[in-house]
């Protein structure tokens, strides 16, 4: 790898949104992780909340700031590529936690985040929209502030909040814009038709959220629906830890390690680290 500064990034970032058809953004969850991925050929990475967790052996939305951000931090270092962030509510419920969550996530090295509407609270999981869409202007605002260009995503959580209703997404979604977001997002979308309304619906940039079983589709068919991005969420992690369970049920089981014939040799490993 060749060093990239971080306004340099910023402006490849942006310049994803802006150009024809959608693109991947692949969600790393180590130094390692990003390493391959960038071998791999994708164009930017993100952080997952998931896969954050998961590597610290805890459930999603059970880590701090400071560790997502160190999280973040080796990854944005491991990599040449473009690296926006998964930071949740922004580690708080005041929209000023938000806007220093930007901050923090800016000085990090990343160059986008999304900021979400959900409190984490089972008894109120949504912020009411005006207190969401006030979290989102400030983030807006703290991003806009700095020295390059920070993509801002805001997340409207009604499909995976337990409370599916597509009017009042959508309804968030442009408030959210209105706000000045540079991206929007509402994970678990039940179908196409959903995807496509809701890119009808905004003018900027529509994050689609592969890793839901049922509910993700090709990147063809989605380009199609109006998508530009295209996360993989906590897919990849999930995907590497079902080969480490299958890996370890055999070997723990069965006494035989057959897992090997279709494991990645150790020169093609030390090959994608050696960036």
């Amino acid at each position: 790898m060749t060093a990239t500064t971080q306004s340099e990034k910023a402006a490849r970032f942006a310049a994803l949104h802006q150009a024809p058809g959608a693109f991947l953004i692949a969600n790393a969850w180590d130094a390692g992780s990003a390493r391959i991925l960038t071998g791999l050929g994708f164009a930017a990475l993100a952080t997952s909340s998931g896969a954050a967790a998961g590597v610290l052996g805890r459930r999603d939305g059970a880590i701090t700031r400071d560790e997502a951000l160190v999280h973040a931090r080796a990854i944005v270092v491991a990599t040449d590529l473009p690296v926006s962030a998964d930071l949740e509510k922004g580690f708080g419920d005041s929209p000023e936690d938000a806007a220093i969550t930007i901050r923090l996530a800016a000085e990090t090295g990343l160059v986008g985040g999304s900021i979400e509407d959900a409190t984490g609270d089972p008894a109120r999981p949504l912020f009411p929209l005006a207190y969401a869409t006030e979290r989102v202007a400030a983030a807006v605002a703290a991003a806009r502030a700095l020295s390059f260009r920070f993509m801002l995503t805001a997340r409207a959580e009604n499909f995976i909040r337990g409370n599916p209703d597509l009017a009042d997404t959508i309804a968030r979604l442009q408030s959210f814009e209105k706000a000045g977001a540079d991206v929007l997002m509402a994970p678990g979308l039940p179908d196409l038709a959903a995807v496509r309304s809701v890119c009808a619906a905004l003018s900027r940039p529509f994050n689609f959220m592969v890793g839901i079983r049922g509910k993700s589709f090709t990147v063809a068919t989605l380009a199609a629906a109006g998508v530009k991005r295209i996360s993989l969420a906590t897919s990849l992690y999930r995907a590497a830890m079902s080969g480490l369970a299958a890996a370890a049920r055999e070997a723990h089981d069965e006494g035989t390690f057959g897992y090997l014939d279709t494991a990645i040799a150790t020169p093609e490993l030390n090959a994608f680290m050696a960036g």
